[in-house]
């Protein structure tokens, strides 16, 4: 593969999708949501063959790599067996609220969880699992790549009932 310029740990993609392989090994699909070029999803594709679509409003995916370029709501968690949030910024309620319907493996970097109120790392993941407690278990998960911010949280729903698909504007 190509040089490709990243901030943080670049190991990053390679072991967030060797996890993700190791303990989904049944998983065929997976959106890769606020995934940016699309390292993971390239990773996990190429790696482990796990079709995987970056869902970024932004739009800024290297050549080859599907994407659908929206904002991620959970409603699309029905289409996809995994959803994996490493770093998703502004998207990670919708993210953690996959969690109702598939297994999700969230790696948090930024406080978007409460609008007025600073976080830190450890806050942040607690308050998630404590949210994610009235649908399903987690588990904390420290990711072998550089920190701060390679803890993972997979949450899984307690029962796995597919809802209609709706669209999430507005």
């Amino acid at each position: 593969m190509a040089a490709h310029r990243f901030h943080g740990d670049e190991r990053r993609f390679e072991v967030t999708a060797d996890f993700i392989a190791a303990r989904f090994p049944q998983a065929r699909t997976a959106a890769d949501v606020a995934g940016g070029q699309g390292m993971l999803a390239r990773r996990l594709r190429k790696r482990h063959n796990i079709e995987c679509d970056v869902v970024d409003p932004r739009g800024w995916v290297l050549r080859g790599v599907p994407s659908r370029v929206e904002e991620y709501c959970a409603d699309m968690a029905g289409f996809y067996d995994v959803i994996v949030g490493l770093h998703p910024d502004a998207a990670l309620r919708e993210v953690v609220n996959s969690a109702r319907v598939r297994p999700v493996v969230v790696v948090p970097c930024c406080n978007f969880w409460l609008r007025y109120t600073k976080l830190g790392r450890d806050e942040l993941l607690d308050a998630i699992e404590k949210h994610h407690a009235a649908y399903g278990v987690s588990e904390r998960v420290v990711l072998d790549f550089r920190g701060p911010h390679n803890r993972a949280l997979m949450l899984q729903p307690t029962s796995v009932t597919l809802k209609p698909f709706s669209f999430c504007r507005g």
